[in-house]
């Protein structure tokens, strides 16, 4: 491919596509490896199992000719594409909570709680400082334009800078500006971009949704140590401002909604808290409380329902996309399999990855001839 200035240029994704190809069904083993394209789809540390997926269709020859990814996947997909996914996946089994803390670089900022250019930075080691136009597999990174309401496609320019703006997960890491655009997490308009795909030239098109549906289960409400952590960290710096600026910022949703996702919240810590902060959540608290009250209904915190709302509308997008761009195999990676912001569980995300693409592509092996592609659940 040509190289182009290394400068990020975006595509609006609501453009029409052309020359889309024809795509088959996989045939039975022993045949010739079909072409694949992949739709990688987000859901923060989950996307870990993306890696196992690849895992699987690399030990089966299958070749890759073509990746989309929003957010985790946009990660995914943008270091396969470069050659560097077996580098990334040892280096994020080495991560631990403490690490993934001091990589997400908690911030005071208006945008969001984390920087994360630590993260990128991690990121530009292993893949260097490649442009989209130079990768060997055509790619695709999808965010969201805040100002305009739109996603983006970036299709050329760095690497890196496509990733950073896929990530940015709305009141988490903070926006990033481009080209006079204010980008953020992929997934917001698109959670699993299949329509970029539709120019690839592959035998069969997978796509990896990271929001399976599962019943909802009580999380532990004990808070983890990387909450605990993140909070007296959050302290910490709060402590070079005046009061009430500290609380306001403990006090914040963004703070609290990150803590959760770690598995903990930031009223797990409250020696610093006003009495009036705490009536407050007592009251929020009895809310929530009267709606559990029922048998078998589980009891969800405020964050609980924001966290799940957001999974809930990211399952409708998806499954609008799929009826208008119809995978030839569908791989879904239940919610359970670990929070959203739980990286230090790489092996085991990509484990459950590894395990459903199998699963899945002994299905569509055994079954090519049927014509209806199956849908591989957790």
């Amino acid at each position: 491919m040509p190289t182009h200035p290394a400068t990020a240029r975006c595509a609006a994704q609501n453009e029409e596509v052309a020359g889309a190809a024809e795509v088959g069904v996989a045939g039975p083993r022993g045949s010739a490896p079909p072409r694949v394209a992949l739709a990688l789809g987000s859901g923060g540390a989950r996307g870990y199992a993306h890696i196992g997926v690849i895992e699987a269709l690399r030990a089966r020859g299958y070749d890759i000719v073509g990746i989309s990814g929003s957010s985790m996947g946009a990660v995914v997909g943008g270091l396969q594409a470069a050659g560097h996914l077996d580098e990334f996946a040892e280096w994020a089994k080495s991560l631990t909570q403490r690490t993934i803390l001091r990589l997400l670089d908690p911030s005071i900022s208006a945008a969001g709680v984390m920087r994360a250019e630590k993260i990128l930075d991690a990121v530009r080691d292993i893949v260097g400082p490649v442009t989209i136009e130079e990768l060997p597999i055509p790619y695709t990174a999808v965010a969201t334009d805040l100002l305009a309401g739109k996603s983006v496609w970036f299709q050329r320019g760095p690497v890196d800078e496509a990733i950073r703006a896929s990530i940015a997960i709305p009141g988490v890491i903070a926006p990033h500006a481009i080209g006079g655009r204010l980008l953020a997490d992929g997934g917001i308009l698109d959670p699993l971009p299949m329509a970029p795909l539709s120019a690839v030239n592959a035998d069969l098109t997978i796509a990896v949704n990271l929001s399976g549906t599962e019943a909802i289960v009580n999380r532990d409400a004990e808070p983890g140590a990387t909450a605990e952590w993140l909070s007296r960290m959050l302290r910490s710096t709060s402590a070079l401002l005046d009061t009430a600026a500290a609380r306001s910022l403990l006090d914040r949703p963004t703070a609290r909604a990150v803590l959760s996702r770690f598995g903990g919240t930031a009223e797990s810590e409250s020696d610093g808290w006003s009495a009036d902060q705490d009536a407050e959540q007592a009251e929020e608290d009895q809310v929530h409380a009267d709606v559990a009250a029922a048998p078998g209904i589980p009891k969800l915190g405020s964050f609980d329902v924001m966290n799940r709302t957001i999974d809930i509308a990211q399952s409708a997008l998806a499954r609008h996309t799929l009826a208008t761009y119809p995978p030839d195999l569908l791989i879904e990676v239940p919610r359970s399999t670990c929070r959203s912001l739980e990286f230090h569980r790489a092996a085991e995300a990509i484990g459950v990855g590894r395990a459903l693409a199998d699963q899945a592509l002994d299905g569509l092996e055994v079954e090519a001839d049927q014509g209806a592609p199956p849908t591989i659940e957790g």
